[in-house]
């Protein structure tokens, strides 16, 4: 009875100051994260354009994903974006894992200054970034001008309006910006593992080829696959280079899949909301089945 009036004992406060702290978060998340999303899903099998779209059904309820999957503009972006996928999340994570490599060397100078300057792109704004590639890749870009000084090209090429080297560009460019993000994660795993287990490796003989792929590698399976998820996430959702570099162009060969849709509700197509809804979840569903398979296979456990 004597404890009952002294009030909530020390762990019922904890509790209680810990559902102060996280209240507001949790309301914000649901009414800015989950509630958008539910929406999004149930505007998803509606049909009609701009405010219309909430008047009416579709009949039936998933004519708007059946219409995607025969949409021919909408089905070339879902092979631009894993044509990037492809290509650019491999190259960018090897290098990724080679360069924390190389600035995780206790012995090297002036590590701090390669580090940030590796890292510096990412910092960069992504419309900023965008303009600068465009501007390199013209017909009088620098590139262009490198190449003929060279003897490589005799004359100017049109980089950005030609589906392949455009393409290209856009890969390059991602590989320029994300390259330091990805390495700042294998960095901070690097410095996890004990310097001694390499000079235990060296005493038996390994090389350095064999301490990096036997060691170093399993040791940061975990950021491996945290990065390679994120990447991944990331390629499926690519916009800003799209719209940026190429505008999607020439006839829609370098669009990304959120290019599409950001235009189906906003750009060309403006007010295809209950359309942009169902290719929006599309997207969702290939990140998660991509990262579940992702996970699944990187899972050694018993």
């Amino acid at each position: 009875m004597e404890n009952k009036k002294k009030g909530m004992s020390v762990w019922q406060k904890q509790n209680a100051a810990g559902w102060v702290f996280l209240t507001p978060a949790t309301i914000m998340i649901v009414l800015l994260i989950f509630y958008p999303m539910i929406e999004a899903l149930i505007t998803s099998f509606r049909w009609g354009s701009g405010v219309r779209v909430y008047s009416q059904w579709a009949d039936p309820w998933y004519k708007n994903y059946v219409n995607m999957f025969h949409n021919k503009v909408f089905m070339q972006t879902v092979g631009n974006t894993f044509f990037y996928l492809i290509i650019q999340v491999p190259i960018m994570l090897v290098l990724a894992i080679l360069l924390a490599q190389l600035l995780n060397n206790k012995d090297l100078k002036f590590k701090g200054f390669f580090r940030t300057m590796v890292f510096l792109p990412c910092a960069t704004s992504l419309v900023s970034y965008s303009l600068i590639f465009q501007s390199m890749f013209q017909k009088t870009g620098l590139f262009n001008i490198i190449l003929n000084k060279l003897g490589i090209f005799h004359g100017n090429y049109a980089f950005l309006q030609n589906t392949w080297s455009a393409r290209f560009v856009i890969i390059i460019a991602l590989i320029w910006r994300w390259t330091g993000y990805n390495m700042v994660f294998y960095l901070a795993g690097l410095q996890n593992i004990e310097y001694s287990v390499y000079e235990a490796a060296k005493i038996d003989g390994a090389n350095g080829w064999k301490i990096f792929w036997n060691m170093t590698v399993p040791l940061l399976k975990p950021t491996i696959i945290m990065t390679f998820i994120m990447s991944i996430n990331g390629t499926l959702q690519l916009f800003d280079e799209s719209y940026n570099l190429t505008k999607g162009g020439p006839s829609g060969t370098t669009m990304t899949m959120s290019h599409y849709v950001y235009n189906q509700a906003y750009g060309n197509n403006a007010g295809q909301f209950a359309v942009a809804c169902a290719m929006s979840f599309f997207i969702f569903v290939l990140v998660a089945i991509l990262a579940f398979i992702n996970m699944k296979v990187g899972d050694t456990r018993d």
